[in-house]
């Protein structure tokens, strides 16, 4: 099959693509040949911007509503039957694979490499007499660096899902494709660092501060140096993870560490920082907000139906049934809620389970981490959203509990991510607004440092003359962020393990971590064969007492990688499947 051919396909595919409501903002396109294609840069443009289509995100949109937190110990979903539950109950198979990652992920490897093997040295005579042509010809030039940054991206969203999987570099027939063996995972994730360290130097290093050539705010959203770096950091923390990493190789650690110093140090020097207000990260203007976008580093804007490029996607999926629009949805387990330390750092004894009266009104909600009351909606909680003119009963019979259909199991709902000015009242003319998914954020590379410090220096106290800042040191960054207190000195390397992984599932909450996190540690028997809810029932005196239940799930050591889709091995004979999945 021809290049030209292949173009083709892949058009048609960014057409099909195109359609989902969810999908970035978009030019029309017909399918065209490639001599076509280039005689203009809006074409060329167009094509490039659609590879950002593909860059994953979780705000439901894949498994009806439920997040893949609901998978994990974050959260329960409340509507029953919801397909997320196949994750736990024995139903997922090569048959049914769950999700479209692999498709999604390979058809942006086509699109970059068709950018960057057929759209390079082009000069667009029909830009030549306007007057900004330098700035779209700087702009166009770096489009191959985008576009391979983007591909390195999604062998890495392969591998933390896959492990090792096909590798296609060059803009070729399918028949070819279809045809590869999987790569190890070590060879693909070599490869993401690989790319990444050639990328760095030659992407934009700033989009925001392109002085003369000044590209706007609307370039915000395109990776840029930091970006590059970013991804480097995260993949070397999963390849020296326990999953990708069964020798324990310490080296993959230490350049871990060394790489996620590198993009606090170059985003430092570039005047980021924690944003103050951690609450804020999500709001609808973090996109061009400068105390917010101080924290972010890459950021994939989704866009809606609506007009305007607005969305309320996951606040229908996510406010508390009870409500006009609401249908219950991601409800915070009860494993989450005790995560939340008390903002004294004095937690012994406060867990409902040990308490022999526990009341939904007792001080078990009061001084927590302030985090907790950015992220989980409690009975009690006031315009939650901000039309609910009740406060939320999410006590048995409550206006916003069981047994209404979709009444959260858990006791509680989600508030972050969620935009509560949104109103989804049938006469509300605020129904939707902007939102953004947070692919990289300085908060969590101080965590990564953590991790991959800790990891290879084997305490949460050292440091070495690369390597100047301790893991506890790090760690108390996100803590400090919301004035929390710092991490005790003296931890035992298992005490610094326990509040690294409770700081980390509490600063990353519903931002999907904890799914994969608990993977590549290789510890799901210790998290994910059930989950905890509060079952919460109002007394005659008007009080509001809880019972810890807990709800057992199904775990098998297969499920760390994601099984092969049957869909793929059918058209790909040389595609071996994961362990125990045939």
């Amino acid at each position: 099959m021809k290049k030209s051919k292949i173009f083709v396909g892949c058009m048609a595919v960014v057409m099909a693509l195109t359609a989902c409501s969810d999908r970035m903002d978009y030019h029309e396109y017909v399918v065209r040949d490639r001599d076509e294609i280039i005689q203009t840069f809006d074409r060329v443009g167009g094509f490039m911007t659609d590879i950002y289509n593909h860059f994953d995100y979780d705000f439901g949109q894949y498994y009806s509503g439920a997040l893949l937190g609901s998978a994990s110990d974050e959260s329960q979903y409340s509507l029953i039957g919801n397909e997320i539950e196949d994750f736990y109950n024995g139903a997922w198979s090569p048959t049914n694979a769950k999700g479209t990652v692999w498709s999604d992920m390979y058809e942006g490897i086509a699109v970059c490499n068709v950018l960057i093997d057929d759209f390079q040295d082009l000069t667009f005579s029909d830009l030549e007499l306007n007057s900004d042509y330098r700035q779209q010809l700087y702009r166009y030039n770096n489009y191959q660096w985008e576009a391979r940054f983007a591909r390195a991206y999604f062998y890495f969203v392969l591998a933390r899902q896959y492990g090792g999987v096909p590798l296609v570099t060059r803009n070729q027939s399918y028949d070819i494709t279809n045809s590869l063996s999987r790569e190890s995972s070590d060879s693909i994730f070599r490869y993401v660092i690989s790319e990444c360290d050639f990328i760095e130097d030659s992407i934009i290093a700033d989009y925001t501060d392109m002085g003369a050539m000044d590209m706007g705010a609307n370039e915000t959203g395109r990776a840029d140096r930091l970006a590059v770096i970013a991804l480097k950091a995260r993949a070397a923390l999963y390849w020296a993870s326990p999953l990708f990493n069964p020798s324990g190789d310490k080296e993959r650690y230490r350049l871990a560490a060394l790489y996620s110093k590198q993009l606090i140090d170059e985003a430092t020097a570039r005047g980021k920082r924690l944003a103050d207000d951690y609450e804020s990260l999500w709001a609808t203007d973090n996109f061009n907000n400068p105390d917010i976008m101080c924290e972010i580093i890459f950021g994939r804007r989704v866009y809606g139906s609506e007009s305007g490029g607005t969305s309320n996607t996951f606040e229908a999926y996510n406010y508390p049934v009870g409500i006009e629009g609401g249908v219950g949805g991601n409800c915070p387990t009860q494993n989450l809620v005790d995560a939340y330390e008390f903002a004294s750092g004095d937690s012994a004894g406060l867990r409902p389970d040990q308490l022999p009266d526990f009341s939904a009104d007792s001080l078990y909600y009061v001084g927590r981490d302030p985090r907790f009351y950015a992220t989980i909606a409690k009975n009690g909680d006031a315009q939650w959203p901000s039309y609910n003119a009740n406060p939320l009963q999410t006590y048995y019979g409550g206006l916003n509990a069981e047994p209404l259909t979709g009444g959260t199991p858990t006791g509680y709902y989600v508030k972050k991510l969620c935009h509560p000015a949104i109103n989804l009242s049938s006469n509300s003319t605020y129904k939707a607004d902007r939102h953004t998914w947070l692919t990289f954020r300085l908060g969590e590379f101080y965590l990564d440092y953590a991790e991959a410090m800790f990891r290879y220096t084997g305490d949460a106290y050292s440091t070495t003359s690369e390597l100047p800042m301790s893991a506890a040191e790090a760690l108390n960054q996100t803590r400090r962020r919301v004035a929390m207190p710092d991490v005790p000195q003296g931890l035992s390397p298992d005490e610094f393990w326990e509040k690294y992984k409770n700081e980390r599932m509490v600063e990353l909450a519903f931002e999907g971590h904890r799914f994969w996190d608990v993977r590549r540690w290789k510890e799901a028997g210790d998290y994910f064969t059930s989950v905890d809810e509060m079952k919460l029932t109002l007394n005659p005196d008007g009080t509001v007492s809880g019972r810890r239940t807990s709800v057992s799930r199904m775990w098998n050591d297969k499920m760390y990688l994601f099984p092969i889709p049957q869909t793929e091995r059918m058209k790909n004979g040389n595609l071996s499947q994961n362990p125990g999945w045939d």
